[in-house]
């Protein structure tokens, strides 16, 4: 039975619902960073990136833009039970060649903010990826994000080092 009430109770109900979780992930590619640019700055790979069971289809006609600050770019995606949403992204900063973000203005996250960084080495580039996300719907967004959401992102990232392996790491650049 809930008894409290005051400021303690609703701080405590207001961190609840306003957690903010983050997912980072690294992965060596044997490519420049000009190349590694070109394919990551280039909204219309993500589809390639993306696993096929979440149906990711880009509807902005981008006709191999370069991104820029304040580029807006529309997908649909089914992230569960197959149910089609409408994602809208911005870029929202770039620092060519090393750096852009994208963050989601429509969509099912309260707050998505996904941060690429490319980091010149030796023999190819580190790619950093930061996500910042939020999800809605306060202590059931919070069990959600325990029992599904946490695992479906990170299941996601792992078919995009698989596949990026295998367009960088295994025959070459494979990037077309």
């Amino acid at each position: 039975m809930f008894t409290g009430s005051g400021p303690a109770v609703q701080r405590k109900i207001q961190s609840v619902a306003m957690k903010i979780y983050y997912y980072r992930t690294e992965q060596f590619l044997s490519t420049d960073l000009n190349t590694a640019w070109h394919f990551f700055s280039a909204a219309k790979n993500l589809a390639r990136i993306t696993p096929p069971d979440l149906d990711f289809k880009i509807l902005t006609q981008l006709e191999d833009k370069d991104i820029f600050p304040g580029m807006l770019i529309d997908y649909t995606v089914r992230p569960l039970f197959g149910i089609p949403l409408h994602w809208q992204t911005e870029i929202s900063k770039i620092e060519k060649p090393e750096m852009f973000i994208d963050k989601q203005l429509k969509g099912p996250y309260k707050i998505w903010e996904h941060t690429h960084h490319f980091v010149q080495k030796q023999k190819g580039i580190l790619m950093k990826d930061e996500v910042k996300y939020q999800l809605p719907f306060g202590i059931i967004g919070k069990m959600t994000h325990s029992l599904i959401v946490r695992k479906k992102i990170e299941r996601i990232f792992n078919y995009r080092k698989e596949v990026l392996n295998k367009i960088f790491n295994e025959n070459g650049n494979n990037i077309d």
